[in-house]
């Protein structure tokens, strides 16, 4: 088994669902008392988030960079960005590194893409929706992206930093982000990436008709594929 390494800490909650998922996803495939191998570095999300903010995008960079290293140092065979939001600097952090960076973004393209969906929505944080950098990845392995109307951003946002990062499900919230998911595939979207961690606390695929593509669970399918390959 392969060691694989994890850049969290944005959320803690994100970090601590890409522990369990991979855990009980060796679990369930190995069987008896088998658990992951992982390393993880656990970043300050007050920090990256201010630096966010701030559009101090190489001191995010330089922070995500050295946990990267820490985790290769610490015997990582690959990386693991336990975030959507951050994989902006995903290239930098990746050239930093001597072990293959797991992408996010070609990870959930190409679930997509072997599903048969050719025009995918994505709902994530603000940031991640209003910037090119995520969508435009998925949409380099060929997919039509959709984003929901900017006036929707700042309720799934909300959603996303006051509720679902500290852990706090909401059933009017769950309302909010299925209408919302409901007006992507009404503006002809076949199915919609949840795009953030978090979001796979609130969404399942029982609550909506569209098929939806929980990034994480995804990303950590993948993990999983090459850590036990």
């Amino acid at each position: 088994m392969q060691t694989i390494g994890l850049v969290g800490g944005l959320s803690w909650e994100s970090s601590a669902a890409y522990y369990e998922a991979l855990n009980r996803g060796v679990e369930a495939r190995v069987g008896a008392l088998s658990s992951a191998r992982t390393v993880l570095s656990s970043v300050d999300f007050a920090e990256v988030t201010a630096f966010q903010e701030a559009e101090r995008w190489d001191d995010v960079a330089a922070v995500l960079t050295t946990a990267a290293q820490g985790v290769e140092r610490a015997g990582a065979d690959f990386l693991l960005l336990c975030t959507t939001t951050f994989h902006l600097v995903a290239d930098q952090v990746a050239d930093a590194v001597g072990i293959p960076l797991l992408h996010l973004g070609d990870v959930v393209a190409d679930a997509a893409v072997a599903a048969g969906v050719h025009s995918i929505g994505f709902v994530g944080t603000t940031f991640a929706m209003s910037r090119p950098y995520f969508t435009d990845r998925l949409a380099s392995h060929g997919l039509s992206v959709h984003v929901p109307d900017p006036a929707r951003h700042d309720e799934v946002n909300r959603i996303i930093y006051d509720e679902l990062v500290h852990g706090r499900v909401e059933s009017d919230s769950r309302r909010t982000v299925v209408s919302v998911i409901e007006e992507l595939w009404d503006a002809g979207a076949g199915g919609v990436v949840l795009g953030c961690t978090e979001l796979e606390l609130l969404i399942r695929q029982a609550d909506v008709d569209v098929p939806v593509f929980p990034s994480t669970t995804l990303h950590v399918a993948a993990a999983l594929d090459r850590a036990l390959a």
